[in-house]
């Protein structure tokens, strides 16, 4: 069992939670939290270190402390709440981080464990996927910005390092959109919106993480040996439609052409971040096989993709007024208005 384990991206929520629920795992001597931020709230006895991953400095911390586990959960699609920056932080953060922690790792004899947060973001989403992407799969249109590049970039590194490394089982756990009561999340912020903004002419399938699952994935991930990458993702799906009605929330289908308008309005106001790796997924979907997790790590999901959604949306208070029935005849509605006028532009 490991003894000193260090968790990057402590500051945000499910950092900060996956460090607090180690620091309780019998055999776990010290949890070290690193992150750019101050802690918005208390770590509960986990030892909080002000430090920047891009940082060469992380070295220092790694070795000086005799870490033997690395839990990466760094990379992420947005910066935490106080962080220094814009978007191109963020990236550094996510790619040059990452290779700095490899860097430290890699230096450091005490380490003999790593594992690392990623998403199944980096399958991209387009109109030529396959029904259901496998970890081996390559991504038929391969990402080519946001969170989902990024998340390629690191996991090339990681895949150097373990190279480089043979003695350091590397398990790479690539997350579902995440969803709950308490994390942010773009994607919770999306589902927030009194309208909800969808592709004319696209009903997406749609998988979810629910974050409890995602903190007992890690933990797994961090203690049975069996290293690899892994889809993490509630079984079952939902179409998005599907999931506008379970909120009694009306979609707003608007033209292909039009979406990045929406999206830079949205971002404009503070009210979602509407980038373009969302709005290709919100077009075409993703869904992924979750086999090897299930096999090879023995790790279920105790909510599916469903109920992942009903408790965020009753966490968050998100029920709509409105009658499901009479939402789910807005699209048409629309779209066929649209239709009309198009026509009549002719």
């Amino acid at each position: 069992m490991s003894k000193v384990v260090l968790v990057t991206g402590v500051t945000r929520d499910l950092g900060s939670r996956f460090a607090r629920m180690i620091l309780r795992t019998p055999g776990v001597e010290r949890v070290i939290g690193v992150d750019a931020v101050e802690p918005r709230y208390e770590l509960d006895g986990v030892e909080f270190v002000h430090a920047d991953i891009r940082n060469p400095m992380i070295a220092k911390v790694v070795a000086s402390a005799s870490v033997d586990t690395v839990v990466h959960l760094s990379p992420a699609e947005t910066p935490p709440a106080g962080y220094p920056g814009t978007s191109t932080a963020t990236k550094e953060t996510n790619v040059i981080g990452t290779m700095q922690l490899l860097a430290a790792c890699q230096k450091a004899p005490s380490v003999r464990n790593l594992v690392v947060r990623s998403t199944t973001a980096v399958y991209g989403a387009s109109p030529r996927d396959p029904a259901i992407f496998e970890e081996d799969m390559e991504p038929r249109v391969p990402p080519a910005s946001g969170w989902a590049k990024d998340a390629v970039e690191v996991e090339g590194y990681v895949r150097g390092f373990a190279r480089r490394r043979p003695d350091v089982p590397v398990t790479v756990l690539r997350f579902a959109p995440i969803l709950g009561p308490t994390i942010a999340s773009p994607m919770a912020d999306y589902f927030g919106l009194s309208l909800l903004p969808t592709v004319l002419g696209y009903d997406p399938r749609l998988q979810f993480l629910h974050e409890d699952d995602a903190l007992d994935a890690l933990r797994v991930a961090m203690t049975a040996g069996q290293p690899g990458t892994y889809n993490i993702a509630g079984s079952g799906i939902l179409l998005l439609s599907q999931a506008a009605r379970r909120l009694g929330r009306p979609v707003v289908p608007v033209p292909s052409p039009a979406v990045g308008l929406v999206g830079q309005g949205l971002r404009r106001f503070g009210v979602a971040n509407l980038s373009a790796e969302q709005v290709r997924l919100l077009t075409h979907g993703r869904v992924v096989d979750t086999t090897r997790a299930r096999e090879r790590l023995e790790f279920v999901p105790r909510r599916t993709t469903a109920e992942t959604f009903e408790d965020f949306a009753r966490g968050r208070g998100l029920r709509g007024l409105l009658d499901p029935e009479r939402v789910g005849q807005v699209p048409d509605r629309v779209a066929s208005l649209l239709l009309t006028r198009r026509s009549s532009d002719g």
